[in-house]
């Protein structure tokens, strides 16, 4: 990346790349929306596997996106992201930076705000970034640790100047709060995104899906444990699962389900949000930062089972828009899974907490801290 130039005296924005279609891919959507004129700097952009909202954006990728394999394969390209986003200079008199660990890099001519859904996991969270080194993850994980403690110092070092070089933080849970301060010694003001998905918007029919199935929603990676999604659904009897996502984990992953679990992939928002609307609930046995999937069931009543860990503990009321079990394990996911059977539940309360998550507050927040650093910036 080189020297680059916003619309004057307006804000830029930043994300690490945009190669996934997922939790923070959706939150710089709605920035987008915030800031409709603004353009968005990233390092890698694949099309086929984002969403095709960012298509019609004013999207400025930088150098390492001439080479295809690393559009298809970002996770190749992590010992250049430090360099290319630290050679960015971002001319403009705010820049907002949706970063989960490196576009908070960038230099700017004026205030830089970071919104940081994480400190990097495959930095600070690097076991549970990979997954363990048991027989069920992946065979790669031995080559992807060996390099990431190769450069582990380096990054370190990079990535604490790169927070510090910013006027403001944001983040998305009183958890990735707490790793902030933490790690950066920085107090950064908790700002929830939105659930995704509006409700009210258009539905397709999955064919071939009966309604009342078990639905996770996620990445496939091994740190989201759906082999514990997987297992616990195998267990019951005459159950369903549905498995919206997809990810380095996926082979392995189908090899260990049976013929009562679906893996879906590359749907739209339609078809989304008609397996949300259908199922019986929301399945996760994740460690989230910030738990967003649950605000998205509860869009459309339906409740959610997660682990009392993380960002779930912001976004889910225990016994009124779903049900937590202590620790990522297949037989306390069922013991979940019986209450959620045996809970009368209002979908009319469910949907109302996502709601009190609404875009428009969260639009208007982020206008409100622009406007403050942009005033700033004047004066000084």
């Amino acid at each position: 990346m080189s020297k680059t130039n916003a619309h004057a005296n307006e804000i830029a924005l930043v994300h690490d790349y945009l190669t996934q279609r997922g939790g923070a891919e959706r939150v710089v959507l709605a920035m987008t929306r915030a800031f409709p004129r603004a353009p968005l700097f990233t390092s890698l952009y694949d099309p086929a596997g984002t969403f095709p909202e960012f298509g019609s954006l004013d999207l400025r990728a930088g150098s390492l996106n001439r080479v295809p394999y690393l559009r298809r394969e970002h996770r190749a390209a992590l010992p250049l992201l430090a360099r290319s986003f630290s050679s960015t200079v971002i001319d403009a008199d705010v820049t907002l930076c949706s970063s989960s660990g490196w576009a908070h890099g960038v230099v700017s001519t004026g205030r830089k705000v970071v919104y940081c859904h994480t400190p990097a996991r495959w930095l600070y969270q690097t076991d549970r970034y990979l997954g363990a080194s048991d027989s069920r993850r992946s065979p790669g994980r031995a080559a992807k640790s060996l390099a990431l403690t190769a450069l582990r110092r380096h990054l370190e070092t990079w990535d604490r100047i790169a927070a510090a070089s910013a006027d403001r933080y944001l983040v998305p849970s009183t958890e990735s709060a707490d790793a902030v301060r933490r790690l950066y010694g920085i107090e950064a003001e908790v700002l929830a995104p939105p659930p995704a998905i509006d409700a009210e918007g258009p539905r397709c029919a999955m064919p071939g899906l009966e309604p009342g199935y078990w639905l996770s929603v996620s990445r496939l990676l091994p740190y989201k444990n759906i082999d514990v999604v997987i297992e616990a659904v195998r267990s019951r009897s005459d159950e369903r699962l549905v498995v919206v996502g997809d990810g380095p984990d996926r082979r392995r992953l189908e090899a260990l389900a049976g013929r009562e679990t679906t893996f879906l992939r590359a749907l739209n928002d339609a078809q989304l949000r008609w397996c949300y609307a259908h199922s019986k609930a929301l399945l996760t046995a994740s460690y989230e930062d910030f738990g967003l999937t649950p605000l998205e069931a509860a869009a459309f009543g339906s409740p959610t089972v997660a682990p009392r860990i993380g960002g779930f503990i912001d976004t889910i009321i225990d016994g009124r828009t779903g049900v937590f079990f202590e620790r990522p394990e297949a037989a306390l996911l069922v013991e979940a899974m019986d209450r959620v059977d045996t809970t009368e539940w209002s979908k009319k309360l469910i949907s109302e907490h996502a709601v009190s998550f609404s875009e428009p507050r969260f639009a208007a927040r982020l206008r409100e801290v622009v406007a403050e650093e942009a005033g700033k910036r004047t004066a000084g």
